[in-house]
C-alpha cells in the first residue's frame, strides 16, 4: 500500500479538479468526508483518481461486507445486465425478484410464515413498515427511540432523532410519534449494563401507558445496535422484554438491521444474540454487495394487510440488484461471513481496548462483531465528547491510509466498517495506522492541557 504522510498533498491534482466542479455542481447539503474521488477500488482496497491507495474501513457506511467489486457478485450483474435491466415487478414480473424473496423468508429470523416486499432504500424499508404496521393494526401511534436514525425521507426523518444534522428547517414532521429512552449505558451513571436496561424499560413503559396508552400503538421501531448514535447494543434484557411487551399488546416490533444485518454483528442479524424475533424486518446496505436494494420482511399476515396496490415502487427489486443480492447471500452462506465477523470484530475489538487503557481520550468501546466503535472525549473521567480530536485523527489516518467514518450525536465516534473479508495483514496495518493517529492527538491534547 502506498505510504501517506500528514504532509503529503492531498488531495491530488486530479482529484483537486473534481473537488472543484463538484462544489460548482453538487447541493451545499450533501456531506463528504475525505476528499478522495475513486478511480477503482477491489475487496477492501481503493485507489483515487490520483493513484493513491486507500483501506476501505468505511465500507460505504456498512454497505461492504463482502468488500469491494467482489468478483461473483459482478459476474452475477453482469450476466442480468446481458438479458435486461429492467421492467418494473409491478408491471412485468421476474424470476430474481422471486427467488430473493424465498432466499430472505429462509434467513431472516421468525418462526413463523413469513413474506417479503423489495425496495431501493433503507428508507423505503421504514417508511413501508410503518405502512404495514399500521394498516396491519389499525392503530397510529409509533414509538421510536433516542439516538435513532431511520433515514431521511420524511416518515424515516420523522423516526430519526438526530435534529441539527439532518432535520433543522424541515419540519413538519410526521404526527404520532413518540420517543423513548435507549438503554445507554456509557453515562447512563447506572451501576451496571442490566440496570441501565431496566431504567431505561421503565421509562419505556411509563412513555406508552401514560402519554400513548398501548392500545393506541401501532409499532415499535428499534435499531439493536444504533448505527449513527454510535454504536450502541441494546441489551439482551431490554429487547426481550420489548418482545414481551408488544406481543402482550398486539404491538408491532420492528427491527431496523439496515446497518447490522448481513453478518456484521457475527450473526446474520443483530436480535440474534438475544434470540428475538421481531415481527417485521427492515434491511439493506450490505444486502446488495454495493448496489441499491432493500426489503422488508416480516410475519405473512402483517404483510399481507394491505391491499392489492397498497404496496409498490418503480425500482423496487430491480433485476441487477436482485442478481447481486442472491450472489451476495450465497459469498456470504458458502464462505461463512459470521464467523468473518467474529474474528475480525475480535482483532478490532482488542486493539480498541488496548487504547481504552493507554489513551485517555478514548472514553468507551462498544459494539457487537466486526460493528465496533471507539468514543474519543476530552477527558476520560469527565466524558466530554471531543468532536474536534476526532475529525483530528480521522485526517490524520485518511491521509496515511484508511478511509474512516464518524458517528455519535457529537460527532466523536470512530466506528469500524470494513469488509469482512479483508486479510489479517491489511486489517493489522489500518489498525497500526488508526492507533498511530490516535497517538498522536492524544499527546497534543495532553499537551494543550497542560499549558491551559
Amino acid at each position: 500500500m502506498t505510504s501517506h504522510i500528514q504532509e503529503a498533498a492531498f488531495p491530488g491534482p486530479l482529484c483537486q479538479s473534481y473537488q472543484e466542479r463538484r462544489n460548482a455542481s453538487v447541493a451545499l447539503g450533501v456531506a463528504n468526508g475525505a476528499p478522495i474521488f475513486a478511480a477503482r477500488a477491489s475487496g477492501a482496497k481503493l485507489i483515487d483518481l490520483d493513484g493513491n491507495e486507500f483501506l476501505d474501513f468505511a465500507g460505504g457506511i456498512g454497505t461492504l461486507n463482502v468488500g469491494h467489486a467482489h468478483p461473483e457478485i459482478v459476474r452475477a450483474v453482469r450476466e442480468q445486465a446481458e438479458n435486461f435491466l429492467h421492467t418494473c415487478f409491478n408491471i412485468v414480473m421476474y424470476p430474481g425478484y422471486i427467488e430473493l424473496a424465498e432466499k430472505l423468508i429462509e434467513i431472516v429470523p421468525g418462526s413463523w410464515p413469513k413474506k417479503v416486499m423489495l425496495q431501493t432504500t433503507g428508507a423505503e424499508a421504514i417508511e413501508n413498515a410503518i405502512k404495514v404496521a399500521r394498516r396491519a393494526t389499525g392503530r397510529q401511534a409509533i414509538i421510536a427511540f433516542e439516538g435513532a436514525f431511520h433515514g431521511r425521507t420524511y416518515m424515516a426523518l420523522s423516526l430519526t432523532a438526530k435534529a441539527p444534522a439532518y432535520k433543522t428547517g424541515f419540519g413538519p414532521f410526521a404526527g404520532e410519534i413518540y420517543r423513548a429512552p435507549f438503554p445507554v449505558f456509557y453515562r447512563s451513571g447506572a451501576a451496571d449494563e442490566r440496570a441501565s436496561a431496566d431504567a431505561a424499560f421503565a421509562d419505556f413503559v411509563r412513555l406508552v401507558e401514560s402519554e400513548v396508552i398501548p392500545e393506541h400503538v401501532a409499532a415499535v421501531v428499534i435499531e439493536p445496535l444504533q448505527g449513527e448514535s454510535g454504536f450502541h447494543p441494546a441489551p439482551a434484557s431490554f429487547l426481550r422484554k420489548l418482545r414481551e411487551y408488544c406481543t402482550r399488546h398486539g404491538i408491532v416490533l420492528i427491527a431496523d438491521e439496515i446497518q447490522s444485518g448481513f453478518c456484521r454483528t457475527g450473526e446474520w442479524f443483530a436480535t440474534e444474540h438475544s434470540g428475538v424475533e421481531a415481527d417485521l424486518y427492515t434491511i439493506a446496505k450490505s444486502m446488495g454487495g454495493g448496489l441499491p436494494i432493500a426489503a422488508l420482511v416480516g410475519r405473512a399476515e402483517l404483510m399481507d394487510a394491505p391491499k392489492v396496490g397498497g404496496l409498490g415502487g418503480t425500482y423496487g427489486g430491480n433485476p441487477l440488484s436482485c442478481a447481486a443480492a442472491l450472489a451476495t447471500i450465497a459469498v456470504m452462506q458458502d464462505e461463512d461471513y459470521c464467523e468473518k465477523a467474529r474474528r475480525v470484530g475480535a482483532i478490532v475489538r482488542e486493539r480498541f481496548e488496548s487504547w481504552a487503557q493507554r489513551y485517555s481520550i478514548v472514553g468507551d468501546v462498544r459494539g457487537l462483531g466486526a460493528m465496533q466503535a471507539i468514543e474519543i472525549v476530552r477527558d476520560r473521567r469527565e466524558h466530554q465528547p471531543a468532536g474536534d480530536l476526532t475529525v483530528a485523527i480521522v485526517e490524520e489516518a485518511y491521509q496515511r491510509g484508511p478511509i474512516l467514518v464518524k458517528a455519535g450525536f457529537y460527532g466523536n465516534v470512530v466506528r469500524f466498517l470494513g469488509p469482512l473479508a479483508m486479510d489479517g495483514d491489511e486489517l493489522a496495518r489500518g489498525l497500526d495506522i488508526l492507533g498511530a493517529a490516535i497517538d498522536s492527538v492524544d499527546r497534543e491534547a495532553t499537551a494543550v492541557a497542560k499549558t491551559a
